[in-house]
């Protein structure tokens, strides 16, 4: 390349100069192209494991969690070669920035803790499929639909629509309202005088109904389950059944037995906190 510049009548000093900038442009260009081919490529393997998957919507959350989380650590790795080659090319010995960081590390070290768990628990959560993209859980006291999941962070939107970012070392426990099946129990809370065996066959009956209805069989996954008396005192009762359903129906599914319930029903209901 200098014999060539030289050859153009190209100054002596600037022919360095020329040959720098055009590395650094290289190594630009292969990184971007890098970044590409590697989405391009995740994304190819994505989409053979849905196939594999097929309709499981467990996997598919699992399959796209993990894609996000490759191409985010593709990222970090190809664009961190690709400052380390620029900062080469400039002149810059990354040895004294390497022992500079290493004296500053000690002194920050129990700063960083916190961050070396983030990215430690973040892992062990991806490797144990224990948090997926799309999945509702509840985690450090926050509940809600998880958006996304990186190796430093979840990140929740709960019910009225806010946004919850939790880094994962303060994430200790996680419940996972999105796994296989969910039950929608439902606790009555009805006054002690109420005849129980006409409510608890009422309750049968309106069962029996939803698994009937075309807009709630599909989200059932079997009959009423019921318990019968859970909590009585001098005032009132709770009778309580379930009903084993589609992870995201609990809530749609308890809500319609209660309203269908009260209006069968004369005695007073409420459902019991």
């Amino acid at each position: 390349m200098q014999s060539f510049l030289a050859s153009l009548g190209t100054p002596d000093n600037i022919i360095p100069l020329i040959v720098s900038a055009l590395r650094i442009l290289f190594i630009i260009a292969a990184a971007i192209i890098l970044m590409r081919l590697c989405n391009k490529g995740i994304k190819l393997l994505k989409g053979r494991l849905r196939l594999h998957a097929q309709q499981n919507l467990e996997e598919l959350k699992r399959i796209e969690t993990l894609g996000r989380v490759i191409s985010y650590i593709a990222t970090i790795v190809i664009g961190s070669i690709a400052f380390i080659e620029v900062l080469h090319e400039f002149g810059i010995s990354l040895a004294p920035v390497l022992a500079a960081a290493g004296i500053v590390g000690v002194a920050v070290g129990f700063g960083s803790q916190s961050l070396v768990k983030d990215y430690f628990n973040g892992l062990v959560m991806l490797l144990e499929n224990q948090i997926r993209q799309g999945d509702s859980i509840e985690a450090a006291g926050k509940k809600g639909t998880v958006e996304e999941v990186t190796l430093r962070h979840i990140r929740l939107r709960d019910y009225e629509g806010t946004v919850h970012f939790i880094p994962n070392s303060v994430i200790t426990t996680v419940s996972n309202m999105s796994r296989g099946f969910a039950y929608a129990v439902i606790d009555i809370k009805v006054p002690i005088a109420s005849d129980f065996s006409h409510i608890l066959h009422t309750m049968r009956e309106i069962g029996t109904q939803l698994r009937q209805d075309d807009a709630y069989k599909a989200k059932l996954d079997g009959d009423l389950e019921v318990a019968g008396v859970e909590q009585m005192d001098h005032e009132t009762a709770v009778l309580r059944a379930r009903f084993q359903v589609n992870p995201a129906d609990k809530s749609s599914v308890r809500r319609e037995f209660i309203y269908r319930l009260k209006q069968a029903l004369d005695t007073p209901v409420q459902e019991a906190a």
